[in-house]
């Protein structure tokens, strides 16, 4: 079994303007990747999931990647 990202490295808080954590868990035609591939736990994967749309709202990551 994965072990937690998040909780590996001690990370509380899910920031949607930390991009470089966002893009590892994006796949090569940026869509989300599920908790299955990544490991990561629910709870996190939603918190995950959210950080990533409201970065790309905003636009710090792409929607599409070509």
């Amino acid at each position: 079994m994965k072990q937690d990202y998040f909780s590996a490295n001690n990370i509380k808080f899910i920031d949607y303007k930390d991009v470089e954590i966002l893009k590892r868990f994006l796949g090569p035609t940026g869509r989300i990747l599920s908790h299955k591939r990544t490991g990561v736990t629910a709870k996190n994967q939603r918190a995950l999931t959210s950080a990533i749309k409201h970065a790309r709202f905003l636009g710090l990551l792409p929607f599409v990647v070509k």
